[in-house]
């Protein structure tokens, strides 16, 4: 968390937003990224959301939902 957190910062000090709506929208892009793109040390050099799938498979009695795989391309129209 506190990496997040301070990744997070360094994008707010980095970045002008013109709206609370476009600071909003990179939020979440971020948070996307964060969670299924970047590889974290402690979890064995793969993502958040990869681990999760992993752990689903061998523990799913500790899942109500299905963890989905969002790690590929984003095709929406800019």
């Amino acid at each position: 968390v506190e990496r997040f957190n301070g990744r997070i910062s360094e994008l707010l000090i980095a970045t002008q937003f013109i709206s609370q709506e476009q600071l909003e929208e990179k939020l979440c892009e971020y948070l996307n990224l964060y969670n299924h793109h970047i590889a974290q040390k402690n979890p064995g050099h793969i993502s958040p959301a990869a681990k999760l799938k992993e752990w689903q498979k061998t523990h799913p009695e500790l899942f109500v939902k299905k963890v989905y795989n969002q790690s590929r391309a984003d095709n929406r129209e800019v």
